[in-house]
């Protein structure tokens, strides 16, 4: 089973799979959420270097996780989108909620 979270010093490093469905979802959710609340978490970084497809219910966790890390007063970051999750993330409104970074770095 794959693992999606990682923490990297005070950052908790989300790796969003190859293809972000309605079939993974629930599972990233329930991963990213308890790693949130266990370790209290100031700052997520959705890292999408892997990541090809997005539908509405990848976009729904995404938005979901950065309204929980917002209880906390964190940032959430993305990082390493490609063109296609660029798109999607200005189509959808992401851009308006997350801070996209190409360069951030795992502090």
């Amino acid at each position: 089973m794959e693992k999606y979270c990682e923490l990297q010093g005070g950052s908790l490093i989300v790796y969003v799979p190859k293809e972000l469905d309605h079939h993974v979802a629930s599972r990233l959710k329930m991963e990213t959420d308890l790693m949130i609340d266990a370790y209290h978490v100031k700052k997520l970084v959705f890292d999408f270097s892997r990541t090809e497809f997005m539908d509405s219910s990848g976009i729904g966790v995404i938005i979901g996780r950065c309204r929980n890390i917002g209880y906390y007063g964190g940032e959430v970051v993305a990082q390493n989108l490609n063109d296609r999750v660029k798109k999607i993330f200005r189509v959808s409104g992401l851009h308006t909620l997350i801070r996209a970074d190409a360069t951030e770095q795992n502090s």
